[in-house]
This record gives C-alpha cells, structure tokens and sequence, in this order.
C-alpha cells in the first residue's frame, strides 16, 4: 500500500514539474512580416479616422445649423 502511495506521489508531482520544461523562455522577437501586418492594420485605423471626423463635423453641423424653412413657415 505504501508503494501505491509513493507511486502516485511521484506520479503527481512528476506531472505539475513536467510543465515548467514545456516552453523554451518565450520568444520575444517577431518578424518582418508582424511589423508589417501591424502597420498595415495602423493605416487602415488612420485612413479610417479621417471619414469619421468628415462625418461627425457633417452631423455637429446639421444639428446646430438653422432651418430657414422654419421660419418661412411661421410668417
């Protein structure tokens, strides 16, 4: 019974030690081709940006412009 015991404590411990050789420190460098999928993705957000600014100064406008067919409607 004791050899049971010890068998599956070493079993055990053996399982949770095995999982700190399962990586070889990580990799830090990425390549070329991140950097310029990265990039890529940054010139779409910018070129994004742009309409989106055009658009929401186009809706700032309307909503504070007046409505001269308001006050022909009134008279």
């Amino acid at each position: 019974m004791k050899a049971m015991k010890t068998a599956t404590l070493f079993t055990a411990m053996m399982t949770l030690a095995s999982s700190a050789f399962a990586s070889s420190g990580g990799s830090t460098h990425s390549g070329l081709l991140v950097w310029g999928f990265l990039g890529f993705c940054g010139l779409i957000v910018a070129f994004q940006f742009v309409p989106a600014l055009m658009v929401l100064i186009g809706m700032f406008k309307g909503v504070t412009a007046r409505d001269s067919s308001l006050e022909h409607s009134a008279n």
